[in-house]
């Protein structure tokens, strides 16, 4: 057991170094030997975990995921606003977070295959949004599908305008002006009035969820 856990250790120490290295160059710049001095561990030690810089970054993509542990609510449409809330927390507080993003952005990111995370989100979105019409929750005329595809683009244009412009200091700020833009056109009004798109609630849930596993 006590080496077990010493392996997990060791894999997160490497992700770590992994993600400050890739946040900071980018992937084609990122070598493994930087990644190496940064965690402070062997060749073998790294190669053991992680075969390749290309298997570091993938490893450093989990953490972009959407957050899975937010309370279930009856309204589908407010653990869809929960998800980004709490997932905009985590980018002002977690680094594999940050990384993560850092990389799914990186156009410059040749051989890596960034499809991954966009991937999962629309598929998170869109069964969150496809519950919501099973619920009622949405206007007769909203397909959850395009929704769900618009909803992930438009996230991913805030996260890019807040890190250019504030580091992601306003990220929950732009993340709840998005959903006040969007919601009127796809929520039935009695659900739209019901549900919290407070500023506070992302970090009010990240609390209750506990520390990011690195912090």
């Amino acid at each position: 057991m006590a080496k077990q856990d010493r392996a997990i250790r060791t894999r997160r120490t490497i992700l770590k170094a992994a993600a400050q290295v890739f946040e900071k160059q980018g992937y084609q710049a990122a070598t493994i030997t930087e990644i190496l001095k940064v965690a402070g561990v062997t060749k073998g030690a790294l190669y053991f975990h992680f075969q390749s810089k290309e298997e570091l970054a993938l490893g450093v993509f989990d953490a972009q995921e959407p957050p899975q542990a937010v309370p279930a609510n009856p309204l589908k449409l407010q653990e869809l606003v929960d998800i980004g809330m709490v997932f905009s927390h985590q980018l002002r507080t977690s680094l594999l977070t940050r990384a993560g993003v850092r990389l799914s952005m990186d156009q410059q990111a040749q051989g890596l295959d960034r499809s991954g995370p966009f991937l999962r989100w629309q598929e998170t979105t869109l069964d969150l949004l496809t519950r919501a019409k099973e619920n009622g929750e949405l206007l007769p005329h909203v397909n959850p599908a395009e929704s769900a595809d618009l909803y992930v683009s438009a996230f991913a244009g805030v996260q890019v305008v807040s890190q250019t412009l504030t580091d992601y200091k306003d990220l929950e700020h732009r993340y709840s002006s998005l959903q006040r833009h969007i919601l009127p056109s796809i929520a039935v009004p009695s659900v739209l009035a019901a549900l919290d798109l407070s500023l506070e609630r992302g970090a009010r849930l990240a609390a209750e969820l506990g520390p990011e596993p690195e912090d």
